[in-house]
């Protein structure tokens, strides 16, 4: 079971390389090589940071956005964006101005607004709410950090800050989680564990 888990200046990448091998993975390339994507089994996108300068990292290694399309868009990989890494599946993110993203899901990422109670950015333990059936996507407590959030189609999971904001999306090989599976203890692993067993 080969996992890329893709390099690009904008995650935390020892953390949730640990994460995989935890749940089982015994091959995790750390790769920033367009090659290494096209050949793994699995992909994984991290990302922590604004969204336009991940999306201008994760850019600027040529070849790398076209391998992922390649190996997860037509090849069928199984693919799993963890926070930002989320977020970069949308048609654009609203963060210190207005960046495109893949555009592999209809939707934007815009700021969290704040309310009276409510601290932005949304940090901490909170709830996974499955909103649709979904094989990686059960109920539990996970650890969020950000200020940004996904709207748009694809919606399978919410959580609750000042009102339902989503925390994970989904359609065919392809699944997002606005949380962080390496800092949710047995949840993540748990998580890791199931994408890493699927066959969508």
């Amino acid at each position: 079971m080969s996992v890329a888990l893709i390099d690009y200046g904008a995650g935390n990448l020892h953390s949730v390389h640990n994460a995989l091998k935890a749940a089982g993975a015994r091959d995790v390339a750390v790769t920033a090589d367009p090659d290494a994507v096209l050949a793994a089994e699995r992909v994984v996108l991290p990302g922590v940071g604004a969204f336009g300068a991940c999306a201008g990292g994760l850019r600027a290694i040529p070849g790398m956005v076209e391998a992922i399309e390649q190996r997860v868009l037509r090849g069928g990989a199984p693919f799993l964006g963890v926070c930002v890494g989320m977020q970069l599946l949308a048609e654009h993110g609203e963060e210190l101005g207005t960046h495109a993203g893949l555009g592999w899901f209809s939707g934007a990422v815009r700021a969290i607004a704040p309310r009276p109670g409510i601290r932005v950015p949304h940090m901490g333990w909170n709830d996974v709410t499955p909103t649709l059936p979904h094989p990686l996507i059960v109920p539990g407590e996970a650890y969020f950090l950000h200020g940004f959030a996904y709207e748009g189609e694809g919606v399978v999971a919410i959580t609750g800050h000042g009102g339902p904001v989503t925390a994970a999306i989904a359609r065919d090989n392809i699944a997002g989680v606005q949380f962080h599976p390496e800092k949710s203890q047995r949840y993540g692993i748990a998580l890791l564990e199931r994408f890493l067993s699927w066959r969508p």
